[in-house]
């Protein structure tokens, strides 16, 4: 064969060695990715210690007009007072952001992950203090805070090592253009600067580290402002991250927290951070976009939900009735993807309101620090007050009490689990956020019904759908009007970090968490480069200054060359060539002619 066709053997040959080599540059490729990994595997993770929590060395105050009084809303003792900060002290706070930014914004991602495995190290070891603190400033339960506080935040810690890193690596993009044959297209994510965060007070740890997380790993500095309803635990949570940051050898001015109120978020918004992340209110959100439209301030507005539960006749009632329960009083539903509106179906209907009765009747309600709990308390006598009025609007509207519905007696806050049956689209209840623990159950026809209930809201951020039916439950929840939705569960794409989180229409746009919070934290830059570097670029001879009498003629035959049919095809090949050979001043004439002339 050799010696009858010594071309081919030749080719055979030259494609081996390229076959060789290409599989050398993977396998090369392929070990140094698992060289590396075994290597972060094996590193030793820093442990960092914390002395006695900072907010117990504090001694409260009377607060000034320039201060915030904290208080423990379950005992309502007074915590410590914190600082109204001036919009002078909030550009401060950017500034020194920005100046750690310089420095972090070229570490490497191996820096970037031992810094959050340090954090990780920490939480995991230190989980009660973190929880203990949660609960003495918001009034919630330990359950509550150790579910939605410190495990959300390890696993969004756990997905951004494992899986964060490729999504900010340069993107190559095909652009299949034969014109482009020499060119590499590819999209880098750099760092947007410093990062501004204006975060409720529902989660305070959790609501800190989620988007620390993120602007840290993507390069970015933050400046958080903490709600005014959730600033003592700052002074425990900032020194922590601040040690953190040593630790991992980061600037520890890389994150910064700024406390007041509607003022300061104000100047934070205004005061030259380069993306905006703000999770609160419709209203305030608004306002928020107004502000940052002056300076072209891009926003992430999170702004708040009334996730619908669609209940199927074929669930299993008791199971159902669980899981419902938490959806709807976990963090006593001061919870943004919390369940607000319970659309059961009318075969199952008084089944299961008997059933969530029943577990209701039994939940225990105790200082949630001295004794085992089910049930925290409202934030503060405002929120609790916003609570009772649509519970009390909806009952005049004709809604049924069947479990709670009645305040403390005050000063407490602890508003009792509340369960209200034959809720109905028309009442307050049903379009505007409780951010409560109230149960409002629909009664439901049949699945279209279900869908036109659940799409009646304004507020479109999370959604579920149950049923035995697997098919039937998904066809339910892709009809739901929401940026996000779950398939015989609840909520649990939070849970899932490689899912952007984020709702539509008055629950905001933007997304954080995954890869597309991540990216949002960075600026899109679109690079193009030679793929050969000793091919040099140069401008065809006919279209160089000055150009050619035939240059549009040229032009046009470029289009058909490209883009044409094949017949087209050639005859841009032998217009090319002729005006390519035709010299300047010799050239015939000086465009293409219409058909027509």
């Amino acid at each position: 064969h050799s010696s009858r066709y010594p071309q081919m053997d030749q080719f055979c040959s030259l494609f081996s060695w390229i076959g060789v080599i290409v599989v050398s540059y993977v396998g090369i490729r392929a070990l140094r990715y698992v060289i590396t990994g075994l290597f972060e595997l094996v590193r030793p993770v820093p442990k960092v210690t914390v002395g006695a929590t900072a907010t117990d060395d504090q001694t409260p105050s009377n607060a000034s007009s320039s201060e915030i009084s904290c208080q423990n809303p379950w005992s309502l003792q007074q915590l410590a007072t914190q600082p109204v900060q001036t919009p002078a002290e909030v550009r401060a706070a950017i500034d020194r952001a920005r100046k750690a930014h310089e420095t972090w914004k070229n570490s490497t991602f191996s820096q970037r992950k031992q810094v959050l495995r340090i954090m990780q190290r920490f939480i995991v070891e230190n989980q009660e203090e973190i929880v203990r603190v949660a609960v003495k400033e918001t009034g919630k339960t330990q359950v509550d805070a150790l579910l939605g506080e410190v495990l959300v935040t390890c696993e969004k810690i756990r997905w951004t090592i494992a899986a964060g890193e490729p999504f900010l690596q340069p993107e190559y993009r095909v652009h299949g253009n034969l014109m482009l044959a020499n060119k590499v297209a590819c999209v880098e994510y750099r760092p947007k600067g410093v990062i501004g965060a204006i975060v409720p007070f529902n989660y305070p740890f959790h609501n800190v580290f989620n988007p620390l997380i993120a602007a840290l790993f993507s390069g970015n500095g933050i400046v958080i402002k903490v709600s005014e309803n959730a600033s003592w635990s700052i002074n425990y949570y900032g020194k922590v991250i601040r040690a953190c940051l040593k630790a991992g050898g980061a600037p520890v001015d890389l994150v910064q927290f700024v406390t007041g109120y509607g003022e300061t978020g104000s100047a934070l918004v205004s005061g030259g951070v380069d993306h905006l992340i703000f999770v609160g209110s419709p209203g305030v959100g608004k306002k928020v976009m107004e502000t940052a439209a002056h300076t072209l301030t891009p926003v992430t507005l999170e702004l708040g939900g009334k996730d619908a539960i669609i209940v199927c006749d074929d669930v299993n009632v008791e199971q159902m009735a669980q899981l419902v329960c938490r959806a709807t009083y976990q963090n006593m539903g001061q919870n943004c993807i919390g369940a607000e509106r319970i659309l059961v179906h009318t075969n199952i209907y008084d089944k299961f309101c008997k059933t969530v009765v029943d577990i209701v009747s039994r939940m225990k309600h105790a200082p949630p620090l001295e004794n085992h709990s089910d049930c925290g308390c409202m934030i503060s006598q405002r929120q609790l007050e916003h609570v009772d009025a649509l519970v009390q609007s909806s009952v005049q509207q004709g809604a049924k009490v069947l479990a709670g519905g009645k305040p403390p007696t005050a000063p407490s806050l602890a508003y009792p689990p509340t369960i209200l049956a034959e809720v109905t689209t028309d009442m307050r209840i049903a379009n505007e956020e409780v951010f409560g623990p109230v149960m409002a159950i629909f009664r439901i026809k049949d699945d279209a019904h279900a869908v036109q209930v659940a799409n009646s809201c304004p507020f479109a951020l999370g959604s579920s759908a149950f049923s035995a039916s697997k098919a039937r439950a998904s066809k339910l929840s892709s009809q739901m009007h929401a940026g996000m939705t779950s398939v015989n569960d609840f909520a649990v794409h939070y849970l899932c970090q490689s899912l952007p989180f984020g709702g539509i229409g008055e629950s905001g746009f933007g997304r954080f968490a995954g890869p597309e919070g991540l990216r949002s934290l960075c600026n899109e830059r679109s690079v193009c480069y030679d793929r050969i570097g000793f091919l040099k670029n140069s401008i065809p001879p006919p279209l160089q200054y000055p150009t050619h009498p035939r240059a549009a003629e040229f032009c046009s035959a470029l289009v058909m060359l490209f883009y044409g049919s094949l017949w087209l095809r050639v005859k841009a090949v032998f217009t090319l060539i002729s005006v390519s050979m035709t010299p300047k001043g010799k050239a015939g004439s000086a465009a293409p002619k219409n058909k027509g002339e």
